[in-house]
């Protein structure tokens, strides 16, 4: 598969201009995480990539080929997508759910023949949720159903994982559960995965490649070294950040910060105090 491209990408949603001429190469076969504050574009850079969004101006790139002009069922036998907050029709079970990861490679009545099978059940043992298989959606814990979103997405058997923050509303353990996961499906297949994501210490730790964002520009990109930095951070989120090394994985850490801005409203109220002094 060839690299994931935007190229003077324009997006808008009616006439307010969210992303502006973004130039963006996601590199392949490794983990990219996408780190910005709220509403600076992430998502909707994300949802643009995957086709979901249509953009104002420029183009996507997969295999050489502008996305929004390829076919659906083409790009969804490359691209695999996981929004922010999926919804499961009520009443499927695991093995249901997972199964319409395989609609893309189905001809005619859209039967599962053996190869749809034997792929679905990979797919649940890979996310470890073989044994829930017919359980209900709704039965699963938070964590658990991440992982049955994602083993609908590797049953697509696509190259290309984006993730649109995989790990809101679940607990510390079942964030790095899923994390781990990505992790293991990159390092053991040589997936690409893409993702947008809050915790700047987890985007930093389970990357080869950040992105950071403000204002639908790219800030700084590439190694997480390179981009979590207190420089890079205080132009983005308007942080003063202490910026450490974690001792068991050698990536940096955004050990504690404080908002730039209320030292700054510090200082004028003890300048306005000084005056009438």
């Amino acid at each position: 598969m060839g690299m994931l491209m935007t190229e003077q990408l324009g997006i808008s949603y009616g006439e307010i201009e969210i992303v502006k001429d973004l130039n963006l190469t996601i590199p392949k076969g490794q983990v990219t995480t996408i780190i910005g504050p709220n509403g600076c574009g992430k998502s909707t850079i994300l949802k643009t990539m995957s086709r979901i969004l249509e953009p104002k101006r420029g183009a996507v790139y997969l295999d050489g080929k502008a996305i929004h002009k390829t076919p659906t069922k083409e790009i969804a036998q490359k691209m695999a997508i996981l929004p922010q907050t999926p919804e499961a029709p009520s009443g499927l079970t695991v093995s249901e759910l997972v199964a319409y990861g395989r609609f893309p490679h189905q001809r005619g009545f859209g039967r599962l023949n053996k190869e749809d099978k034997d792929i679905i059940e990979w797919a649940l043992h890979e996310t470890g949720m073989i044994e829930f298989s017919d359980r209900p959606i709704e039965a699963l814990s938070g964590g658990q159903r991440q992982r049955v979103w994602i083993a609908m997405a590797l049953a697509q058997e696509t190259e290309l994982l984006l993730l649109d923050e995989p790990t809101t509303y679940l607990d510390l353990a079942h964030q790095l559960e899923v994390l781990q996961l990505l992790e293991r499906l990159n390092q053991q297949q040589n997936r690409t995965v893409v993702m947008v994501i809050h915790d700047l210490n987890h985007a930093a730790r389970f990357a080869h490649y950040m992105v950071a964002l403000n204002k639908g520009k790219i800030m700084k990109e590439g190694s997480p070294e390179e981009v979590m930095t207190a420089e890079v951070l205080k132009e983005v989120f308007t942080i003063d950040a202490e910026i450490v090394k974690d001792p068991r994985t050698g990536k940096p850490v955004c050990l504690t910060y404080n908002l730039i801005e209320q030292k700054t409203n510090e200082n004028s109220k003890e300048t306005l105090a000084a005056a009438y002094a």
